[in-house]
């Protein structure tokens, strides 16, 4: 007779960036607790994240919000199977809480402990809600940090086919925002406005770095703003305070819809190239609704059609609930780091 297989619970912790998280999951999909505390408040008067800032914030913050997952979850550290930490890549002095907290934990506990790359678990959201995944599959990363594209054979086996070469699409939202004086965080905010927007009354660049190209370049598009905003020569005045709020709208409008114009074409690329039956999409841009109605458009309208997995918008932003998935197939890979894991700000 068959025995039945035992139930895997993880404890997942998450802080490379600014959200301090923590969550339980059993088996890769069963979430039983996911907390998170945003420091979107601290971090709004300098239209960014700062590092020192967000360090300090998470060494407030990792306690109780580790108590109220395991209170959440009706778990304690003898009840866990593993602790999974996101170790790369991110914020040094942010990662560093977390990385700390989490040997810590692996070791009081005896429990073995799983190093998690950041990006690979934002594509681990958007096949959450899935029972079966066709692949290959291209995945899609859009965060304030990172714009990449993986063929993804596996939930352990990314491979990375282009990255941004300078400003990634959240970082580009989050600095047109500031020019058009939008509150921070930037995404939602030219998101909400862009729908009162004309997206076609600006033609703002496309760069797409070649026709083979699968890397993402924003930096030209995020001057085109500000020159649109102040003048060629940037000698003009900011004349965002004397335009009409229609006038800003369109300019939002027309921003967005060269960034989702660019992540669509080279997802295409992409999915095309490697025969991709599927396409991810996950990380914190990954919740903008234009972007996800354009690439459902182009899966649907492909020949051969694609399925696409989105992650749902709960778990688009930092969270913890993606490193305690993916760190479950790679528990049953049998893949553990040791106490000398270190952050890996890079990658």
């Amino acid at each position: 007779m068959q025995s039945e297989q035992k139930d895997i619970t993880i404890l997942g912790i998450e802080t490379s960036c600014d959200e301090t998280a923590a969550a339980v999951v059993t088996n890769g999909r069963q979430v039983r607790s996911s907390v998170v505390a945003s420091q979107t408040e601290l971090h709004e008067k300098y239209g960014g994240v700062v590092p020192e800032i967000a360090s300090r914030a998470h060494i407030e913050n990792i306690y109780p919000v580790l108590r109220e997952a395991l209170d959440q979850a009706g778990v304690r550290g003898e009840d866990l199977d593993a602790i999974a930490i996101a170790n790369q890549p991110g914020l040094t002095i942010a990662l560093v809480v977390g990385v700390t907290t989490a040997k810590t934990l692996a070791f009081t506990w005896g429990k073995p402990l799983i190093a998690i790359n950041h990006l690979h678990a934002h594509l681990q959201s958007a096949m959450l809600s899935a029972e079966q995944i066709e692949l290959p599959a291209v995945a899609l990363v859009v965060s304030g940090g990172h714009t990449s594209l993986y063929d993804c054979e596996s939930p352990l086996e990314l491979t990375l086919l282009g990255s941004t070469t300078d400003d990634a699409a959240g970082e580009a939202f989050d600095k047109v925002a500031t020019i058009l004086r939008l509150p921070y965080p930037g995404g939602p905010s030219i998101e909400r406005l862009a729908k009162q927007g004309n997206p076609k009354a600006i033609r703002f660049p496309r760069s797409m770095l070649g026709k083979d190209s699968l890397d993402f370049s924003f930096s030209g598009l995020k001057t085109a703003v500000l020159y649109h905003c102040r003048g060629q020569d940037m000698k003009g005045a900011d004349r965002v305070a004397e335009m009409s709020e229609q006038e800003v709208a369109d300019i939002a409008a027309s921003f967005q819809a060269a960034v989702i114009d660019v992540l669509v074409k080279k997802s295409k690329r992409a999915a095309d190239r490697i025969g991709a039956k599927t396409v991810l999409l996950g990380g914190g841009v990954a919740a903008n609704g234009t972007l996800r109605d354009a690439l459902r458009t182009m899966c649907e309208r492909g020949r051969p059609p694609r399925r696409l997995l989105v992650a749902p918008k709960q778990y688009c932003t930092d969270n913890a609930v993606m490193v305690a998935s993916l760190a479950y197939h790679k528990y049953q890979a049998g893949l553990f780091a040791d106490l000398s894991l270190e952050p890996s700000p890079t990658g």
